[in-house]
C-alpha cells in the first residue's frame, strides 16, 4: 500500500528525466547535424533562438537595426565556432552568452559622442554633505510611467551618456539582469571592480534622469 502511494511522485520524476534525457538527445543530434553543415540543421538553430537573441540585443543596443546586425555576427559568430563547442551548457545558453558578446562589441565601437568623464556625471554636494540639487521624488506609478515612450528614450538617452565603462556593467546588471560573477566574466573585471562602476552609473544614471525631468516641460 504505502509503496503504492509513493508511486505517483516517483512516475512524476521518471517523467521529468525522461523530458530532460530526451531535449539532450534532440540536442545532440542537431549539433551533430549542424557539425555536417545540414541547411534544415541551420534553420531550425535560427527559428529555435533567433526570438530571445534578438530580445538580448534590443535591450542593449538603442535601434532595431544595430540589434539585429548583432545577432547576424552572433550566428556568424557561432557557426564558426561550433567545432570548438564542447556541450559545458545548453545551446540556446550558449548562444545567448555569444549574442550578449555581440551586442557588448557593438556598444564598445560606437564613438558617435565624446563620453564624458563618470565624475561629470554624479550628483553634486555641497561642503556640508548635502545634494546641491535635491533629487527630485518619483511620483507614485513611476514604474508605470516607465512604458511610456518619451522616458523610456529619456533612459536610453541618460544611459547612452554614460561612459562605456560603466555604461556595459550598468546593462548587464539592471538590464540583462546578470549576476556579479557573470557580468565580470563577460567583461573581464573583477568582482569587486563591477559592485563600483554599478554604483557609480546608477548615481549617475539617477542624476542624468533627474537633470532631464527638471528641463522636460
Amino acid at each position: 500500500m504505502d509503496g503504492s502511494r509513493g508511486s505517483p511522485a516517483s512516475g512524476e520524476s521518471s517523467r521529468s528525466s525522461g523530458l530532460d534525457a530526451a531535449a539532450q538527445a534532440a540536442e545532440k543530434d542537431l549539433l551533430a547535424r549542424l557539425r555536417r553543415g545540414e541547411e534544415d540543421a541551420f534553420e531550425t538553430l535560427v527559428r529555435e533562438n533567433a526570438p530571445r537573441m534578438l530580445a538580448v540585443a534590443r535591450r542593449l543596443l538603442p535601434g532595431e537595426e544595430e540589434a539585429r546586425d548583432a545577432v547576424q555576427e552572433a550566428f556568424l559568430s557561432a557557426f564558426r565556432a561550433l567545432d570548438r563547442f564542447q556541450g559545458e551548457a545548453r545551446l540556446s545558453t550558449w548562444l545567448h552568452r555569444i549574442a550578449v558578446n555581440a551586442a557588448l562589441m557593438r556598444l564598445r565601437a560606437r564613438r558617435r559622442r565624446p563620453e564624458q568623464s563618470i565624475e561629470e556625471l554624479q550628483p553634486r554636494f555641497l561642503e556640508d554633505g548635502h545634494y546641491q540639487d535635491t533629487p527630485q521624488p518619483w511620483a507614485e506609478g513611476a514604474p508605470a510611467q516607465l512604458e511610456r515612450e518619451e522616458l523610456r528614450e529619456q533612459v536610453r538617452e541618460a544611459v547612452a551618456a554614460l561612459p562605456e565603462a560603466y555604461r556595459d556593467v550598468l546593462w548587464l546588471r539592471d538590464i540583462e539582469e546578470r549576476d556579479t560573477a557573470e557580468t565580470a566574466r563577460l567583461l573581464g573585471l573583477s568582482s569587486a571592480a563591477v559592485k563600483t562602476r554599478l554604483h557609480r552609473a546608477r548615481a549617475a544614471l539617477r542624476e542624468q534622469l533627474d537633470r532631464l525631468r527638471e528641463g522636460a516641460p
